[in-house]
C-alpha cells in the first residue's frame, strides 16, 4: 500500500512573528461488520481490522488525535461503544463500515453520539480479484452493501448523513476525509476561541451589525466586550524597550516608503505593543474594534493607531478588523484555520478591460499570503475615519484565492457565502490599502451581481487556495447554510 496522506501546510508570516495554531481535533473510531460473519470465514475478522487499523492511523496522520472504540460485531458490542464514545467528548465521530453489517447493530453508536458522525467504506483494492475470490473475499469489499442500510439509520435519526465511499488507496477518498478532518480541526478551534469586540459599530454600516447570541450558537466560544479603556491603560503602560522592539520587528516586516512619518511609526509601534498585550491578557482569537472619538482626545488618536498592529497580529492568525467587523474577522480566522491565510476585503472597483474584480481594504492584511513585503505608505487622512499616518499597502499573492463571507440572515441564522477565483497580476493604485486583481472566470459585473445577492456583508476574508469544499464541510459540522457563487 503506496499511498500516503498528506497533512495540510499552513502559511507562516515573516520572522520574527509566530503563527497561532488552531486546536488538534479529537476524533473517535469505530469499526463494524456482522459478527454471523465471523466463524463462518476464517481470517475475515482479522482481515477487516487490519484494514480498520490502516485507516485509522491514516486519519491521526492528517493532524488529528484519534480514539479507537473497537470493533463492533453485534448490537451488544454497539451498546457498550456508545456509552464509551458519549464519555469521550469527540468532535467527529468516524464510524468504519468495513463490510455489511445491519442498522441495528450500530443504532446506539448512532443514536447516542454526541458528536458529528462520519460514515467511510474503503474495501482493500480497486477491485476484486473475480478469478479467485470466494465468499469470504468477497465480504471484505462488502461495505457497499451496508452502507445505505446505515444511512437510512441516520436519516431517521433526524442527524445529517455523510458519507466517503472509495479504496484503501482512493485519492479522491482520502481528499474527502482530510477536508472533513481539516474542517473539524476548525469547529473545534472555534468552540474555544474568544471574540474580542472593542468600541462600537461604525455608524450606519447596518448590515456588519451582529447578533452576538446568533455567532455563539453557531460557533460556540466567548465574546469579550472590551473599552477603549483597555486599550488606553496597556498603551500608557508600554516601555520604551517595548516601543523599540516593536518598531524593529516594523522595519523587519515592512518596506518603508518616502515620506513616512517616523513619528507616527513609532505611536502605532507603542500601539501594537499594547494590543499584544491587550491580546495575551483576554486571550483573544480575534478582534473587531472601531472608535470615532472626539478631536485631539487621546481614544481618537488611539482609533487611528491600529494599521499596522492590526496587520501584524493578522499575520499571526489572530484577525485584528476595522469597523467592528466580528463576522469578516471569524471569516479570516477561518480561512487561516484551514491553511489559507486571511486578508480583510471588499469591493474597491471592477477592471472590465482585464475582466477582474479590484478588492481589498485598509488594515488587516495577512503578510503569509502576499506578493511581497508591505508597503507602508504615508496618508494625509484615513478615509472615513478620523486622523491620518501610516497606512497599509500590499497584495496577495497571484494564484488561487477564496471569497469567505458569514451574512446574517434576517431570520438571525447565519450563512457561509463562499467564491473561488484566481489573483492576477497587473496595475494597482497606490492610496495605501491592501488591493488584489481577482479573476472569477467570468464578467466581473456579473460576478458583483451575484455576490451582492448572496446575503454577504461588504466585508469579507480572502484567502489562498480553492477552499470553498472546506467551507461547505464546515457549514454542514455546524448547522449553518451554505452558499456557493461561481457564475
Amino acid at each position: 500500500m503506496s499511498f500516503t496522506v498528506q497533512r495540510r501546510e499552513f502559511h507562516r508570516p515573516p520572522h520574527p512573528l509566530q503563527r497561532v495554531d488552531g486546536v488538534t481535533p479529537k476524533i473517535g473510531f469505530v469499526s463494524g461488520g456482522l459478527g454471523a460473519y465471523w466463524p463462518q470465514f476464517d481470517g475475515l475478522l482479522d482481515q477487516l481490522k487490519g484494514v480498520s487499523d490502516v485507516i485509522r492511523q491514516r486519519i491521526e496522520a492528517l493532524g488529528s488525535q484519534v480514539q479507537d472504540f473497537g470493533f463492533v460485531s453485534d448490537p451488544v458490542e454497539g451498546d457498550a461503544a456508545a456509552s464509551a464514545i458519549r464519555s469521550a467528548d469527540c468532535d467527529l465521530l468516524v464510524v468504519y463500515v468495513s463490510t455489511y453489517m445491519t442498522s441495528g447493530q450500530i443504532l446506539p453508536v448512532l443514536r447516542d453520539c454526541g458528536a458529528p458522525i462520519l460514515l467511510v467504506q474503503l474495501q482493500p483494492g480497486r477491485k476484486m480479484d473475480h478469478a479467485t475470490f470466494g465468499t469470504g473475499d468477497w465480504l471484505a469489499y462488502a461495505g457497499s452493501a451496508g452502507l445505505p442500510e446505515i444511512c437510512v439509520g441516520l436519516e431517521r435519526l433526524g442527524k445529517p448523513v455523510r458519507v466517503v465511499a472509495g479504496h484503501l488507496d482512493d485519492e479522491r477518498a482520502w481528499r474527502s476525509i482530510e477536508r472533513w478532518v481539516a474542517a473539524t480541526g476548525v469547529m473545534a478551534t472555534l468552540k474555544r476561541a474568544r471574540h474580542g469586540m472593542m468600541g462600537h459599530l461604525y455608524p450606519g454600516m447596518f448590515d456588519i451589525a451582529t447578533s452576538i447570541t446568533s455567532v455563539l450558537s453557531t460557533f460556540g466560544g466567548h465574546a469579550e466586550i472590551l473599552e477603549l479603556d483597555d486599550l488606553r491603560v496597556r498603551y500608557e503602560a508600554v516601555t520604551e524597550p517595548e516601543t523599540e522592539r516593536a518598531l524593529e520587528t516594523i522595519q523587519s516586516c515592512f518596506e518603508i516608503t518616502p515620506g513616512i512619518d517616523w513619528d507616527n511609526v513609532r505611536f502605532q509601534a507603542r500601539v501594537s505593543a499594547a494590543l499584544d498585550t491587550l491580546v495575551q491578557d483576554y486571550d483573544l482569537s480575534t478582534l473587531a474594534y472601531f472608535h470615532f472619538g472626539q478631536p485631539s482626545d487621546i481614544y481618537q488618536k488611539l482609533a487611528t493607531g491600529f494599521p499596522i498592529g492590526a496587520t501584524l497580529l493578522t499575520s499571526r492568525g489572530i484577525p485584528s478588523v476595522t469597523e467592528y467587523e466580528v463576522r469578516a474577522a471569524i471569516a479570516m480566522y477561518v480561512l487561516n484555520l484551514l491553511g489559507g491565510g486571511g486578508t480583510l476585503t471588499e469591493g474597491q472597483a471592477l477592471d472590465f478591460d482585464a475582466g477582474v474584480a479590484e478588492i481589498g481594504h485598509n488594515d488587516a492584511a495577512d503578510m503569509a499570503i502576499t506578493a511581497r513585503k508591505p508597503a507602508l505608505r504615508q496618508l494625509d487622512v484615513f478615509h472615513g475615519k478620523g486622523g491620518g499616518g501610516a497606512s497599509i499597502e500590499v497584495d496577495v499573492a497571484p494564484g488561487p484565492v477564496t471569497q469567505f463571507s458569514i451574512g446574517e440572515l434576517g431570520n438571525g441564522r447565519l450563512r457561509f457565502i463562499a467564491s473561488e477565483g484566481t489573483v492576477v497580476d497587473g496595475p494597482h493604485i497606490k492610496i495605501g490599502n491592501t488591493t488584489s486583481r481577482v479573476d472569477f472566470g467570468c464578467d466581473p459585473g456579473v460576478w458583483t451581481e451575484e455576490w451582492a445577492k448572496s446575503g454577504s456583508t461588504h466585508h469579507w476574508g480572502m484567502g489562498v487556495g480553492h477552499l470553498a469544499d472546506d467551507i461547505e464541510a464546515l457549514a454542514d459540522l455546524l448547522g449553518a447554510e451554505f452558499r456557493r457563487v461561481q457564475p
